[in-house]
């Protein structure tokens, strides 16, 4: 449960919330530095850094305890495997998309991400929507389906990261467990593959680690920095402010990725592509506006609540819907690692 904060506390994680979530809209920036390594290298190397990297922060803070609880509860163990799969599509298909052109399109996934993360609210976990998220559900699927019309094929990088980032927030929801100790326990899992993939192309002389100069190494290492740093700023925003302002700033990752599409790498963008964008831009509106009336209904209910138990009269009765189901920040409850 988030804690109560100063206004200077508040300033601090606004500042941190900035911070991570700019960190990962700029993000497109690098990946291309790391040519001539391929995705699938760059993936392999992001993975055995990013264990360096928690490993080392855990140790300065002296938090291990997690890990013995962990390894004691085989259920939730097999969730963090199944929460380390799909980040590592998700990470690996982010890294192709950027450095093959189509960071536009990854920037769809990112945007899209909130309803797909309702959509499967609904199926997977039997939530309740509101009227407006379903409006603005219906308005997302109508936005697939123009920019399928668009790119004459269903937009398959954005739907893959979307739907492989959702199950990855529902798997972290399900373990419970914050975002350093989480990205530690997965990159342990990926560890002893991604290090024997690295080997295997070492061996045959294909590894671009080492061989274009010790720029280009110290680039390849600094993947675990690229990993850990927003997600550790993420963690200091979430404890000093309130969920709905980062809901709100969720929504920085993506602009920056797609002003970088356009602006930088000069992604073509043709009419049908803009009313695609247009319509999901509309949904998250929806969602937005949704979820930030709701979560003034349920501070004006509290403090209702708060003032009959002081009269000592009987509480107010709350509506039965759950009021968080579809905040834009529902996906960032128990930590986040975006690409």
């Amino acid at each position: 449960m988030q804690s109560k904060s100063t206004p200077r506390e508040s300033r601090a994680g606004l500042l941190y919330g900035i911070g991570a979530y700019g960190m990962w809209g700029l993000v497109p920036l690098f990946w291309p530095l790391l040519k001539p390594a391929g995705a699938g290298e760059i993936l392999a190397q992001r993975m055995v850094w990013s264990l360096v990297v928690v490993a080392a922060a855990l140790l300065f803070i002296r938090r291990w305890a997690w890990a013995r609880e962990l390894l004691r509860q085989p259920k939730r163990l097999g969730l963090v495997a199944v929460g380390a799969a799909v980040i590592t599509v998700n990470w690996g298909v982010y890294i192709w998309a950027v450095n093959s052109g189509h960071v536009v399109e990854a920037s769809l996934g990112y945007f899209i991400n909130p309803l797909v993360t309702i959509a499967m609210g609904v199926l997977l976990l039997k939530e309740r929507l509101r009227p407006l998220q379903w409006t603005a559900v219906a308005v997302g699927l109508a936005a697939v389906l123009v920019l399928a019309f668009g790119y004459g094929q269903p937009p398959w990088i954005s739907l893959t990261l979307a739907f492989s980032f959702a199950t990855y927030g529902l798997a972290k929801k399900k373990v419970n467990l914050g975002g350093i100790e989480s990205l530690a326990a997965e990159t342990a899992i990926l560890f002893l593959p991604a290090l024997g993939y690295l080997l295997w192309l070492g061996s045959r002389g294909e590894a671009a680690f080492g061989a274009h100069g010790v720029g280009h190494a110290a680039l390849l290492a600094a993947t675990g920095l690229a990993t850990a740093i927003p997600l550790i700023c993420f963690g200091a925003a979430a404890i000093r402010v309130p969920l709905s302002t980062l809901g709100l700033l969720q929504y920085l990752a993506p602009v920056f990725q797609f002003i970088l599409g356009i602006w930088y790498f000069h992604e073509a963008m043709p009419p049908e592509r803009w009313a695609g964008f247009g319509l999901v831009w509309l949904a998250l509106t929806m969602l937005t506006w949704d979820a930030l009336r709701t979560a003034r209904r349920n501070r004006a209910r509290a403090a209702e609540l708060a003032r009959a138990v002081a009269a000592g009269a009987p509480a107010p009765s709350a509506s039965g819907v759950p009021e968080d189901a579809g905040d834009p920040a529902a996906a960032h409850e128990s930590g986040t690692a975006k690409a």
